[in-house]
């Protein structure tokens, strides 16, 4: 078949598809654009760090930072049960080795034994080496698999600001970086109860990660650079709230259907593949230094295991290295 052909075909399905999710009452992507920022006021509160937390524009742009002090972070006012989570971040420049910025959901204070969490995690690096992205996943307290996975990224994190973003619905869960899905966990019988289902809130925070987040622990956070100051802009806290004492959610059902719609369209679909592919350094389906068989859910990850077989990647690959070497 020629490549034209192919690449006719390859429409053609890709109008089809996205016939039959707008037939199916599927909303194929989600758009920033779609919900509206909240100023620091609306919507957060400091955690900690005092003046190392510093409100700019009107409380639209927060600074934290990380001296040999302390470090600093806020979270939302409110508990959320699913919703659309999303900001802006530019991160600290130059010799950043052993600084962790996160940005993640969790009821860990609330339910300390079986919290639910969604991270981003932003993982320092020694000069001329880039920060690396991590993702994770728990939900009920299941802590003893860590589902993480981590990525380069095809920009410099500390020159611009960039989308970083939480789609969580009852039945899936959707990373983005700017407007491209870079993971998508879909509740099923393989993963169950580890699928988060309790209201969390959202926290932002910059720490010190020295004992591993660079080279396991083999570089250190150097304050002769400090300050280390990670900005955050474009507050979006869309979600459904919770009450705080009995956990219960106010919201009808169609609130919550519209999240339930929203899903990755074909064409998002490809740039995840390819996103994947290009970007993806570690995989927890793929360690076999701490899983001699993948988790159950790894054997039917459409994204995960499934894809890279038929790509670069192999189980092979991870049998000598550790999640803290990467």
């Amino acid at each position: 078949m020629s490549s034209m052909a192919s690449l006719l075909l390859l429409t053609i399905f890709a109008t089809l598809f996205a016939l039959f999710l707008t037939s199916n009452g599927t909303k194929a992507s989600i758009s920033i654009q779609d919900f509206p920022t909240l100023s620091f006021e609306e919507g957060y509160t400091q955690l900690f760090g005092d003046t190392n937390l510093m409100l700019l524009s009107n409380g639209n742009t927060v600074h934290i930072s990380l001296d040999e002090r302390t470090g600093a972070g806020f979270a939302s006012q409110d508990l959320f049960l699913h919703g659309f989570f999303s900001a802006s971040i530019k991160l600290p420049s130059h010799y950043t080795a052993g600084v962790v910025v996160a940005f993640y959901m969790s009821n860990g204070d609330v339910f300390e034994k079986t919290h639910d969490e969604l991270d981003f995690e932003f993982l320092g690096n020694v000069r001329g080496r880039e920060w690396r992205v991590q993702t994770n996943v728990y939900g009920n307290g299941s802590t003893g698999i860590g589902r993480e996975e981590r990525y380069n990224l095809w920009f410099n994190p500390t020159h611009n600001f960039h989308n970083y973003s939480i789609l969580w619905t009852s039945d899936r869960i959707i990373f983005y970086i700017d407007k491209v899905p870079i993971r998508e966990v879909v509740k099923n019988q393989y993963i169950g109860g580890a699928f988060p289902s309790k209201p969390m809130s959202l926290y932002a925070t910059i720490w010190d990660g020295s004992t591993w987040a660079t080279g396991g622990g083999r570089y250190k956070v150097n304050y002769k650079y400090a300050p280390y100051v990670a900005e955050f802009a474009n507050l979006i806290l869309q979600g459904c709230v919770a009450d705080p004492t009995d956990h219960s959610s106010a919201c009808d059902d169609s609130y919550s259907n519209d999240f339930g719609t929203m899903t990755v369209s074909f064409d998002e679909k490809l740039k995840m593949d390819s996103f994947r592919r290009k970007y993806m350094t570690y995989s927890y389906c793929y360690d076999v230094v701490r899983y001699s068989k993948p988790p159950p859910e790894c054997i039917t990850d459409q994204h995960g295991i499934e894809h890279v077989r038929g790509g670069r990647w192999s189980r092979q690959k991870y049998r000598n290295k550790k999640l803290s070497a990467i």
